[in-house]
């Protein structure tokens, strides 16, 4: 079994999930600007990544651009990984690839903690990604405990490229966001993928 495995029903009954899926999770968060690279690029590619209409084109073309932006924003503080291997605990299932990874370090050879772990929609499906991404979610949550990093909560997203789907993992409650926001709303989604972030930098500063 790997992440890939787990529906949303399957992720709660191994779990022991609570599901919580009526918040607004984020409407607090205030938009991000894009910059004028990222801005540039979305105008190109969004009509591309659609007409191509495949997984690899809108991993390429919309998901990676938008993640290397918030990269971009937090001046390189923090790494990305793309479909790299995460096994946390493979007699849980907590094994396998995942599309991709942002890590609150700078290393950028090896995956390291605190993790946002995102997960990309199969077939512009977002409900069919849920439990894969829960599934991360959790793998990260323990990943980050088993480096001594207790992190309070754990952001993920399920996207298609065009469509963002968001969550939150806090203790044994998974929320998933009433709200989907779409690639046009390209500021809102910079601010809820760099808010996890914020607090982490500042400790690792602090220290």
């Amino acid at each position: 079994m790997a992440y890939s495995d787990f529906t949303l029903a399957k992720v709660r009954e191994t779990f022991q999930l609570l599901i919580d899926e009526k918040r607004n999770l984020f409407k607090d968060v205030s938009p991000i600007q894009p910059s004028a690279a990222l801005t540039t690029l979305l105008e190109e590619y969004i009509q591309l990544a659609t007409a191509i209409n495949t997984e690899k084109a809108r991993s390429e073309l919309l998901i990676m651009p938008v993640l290397t932006e918030v990269r971009r924003q937090l001046n390189y503080q923090i790494s990305l990984f793309s479909g790299t291997d995460f096994d946390v605990d493979s007699s849980k299932g907590l094994n396998g690839f995942c599309d991709f990874i942002l890590c609150g370090s700078e290393e950028q050879f090896y995956i390291q903690a605190p993790i946002l772990t995102i997960v990309e929609a199969k077939n512009e499906n977002i409900k069919s990604g849920l439990g894969q991404c829960i599934a991360t979610m959790i793998a990260a949550q323990l990943f980050n405990h088993n480096t001594q990093q207790e992190v309070k909560i754990i952001y993920g997203v399920v996207t298609s490229g065009t469509n963002w789907r968001f969550l939150m993992l806090e203790g044994l409650t998974a929320y998933i966001d009433i709200m989907e926001y779409y690639i046009s709303d390209v500021n809102k989604i910079l601010g809820i993928l760099l808010q996890p972030f914020q607090s982490a930098l500042l400790q690792t500063s602090v220290q």
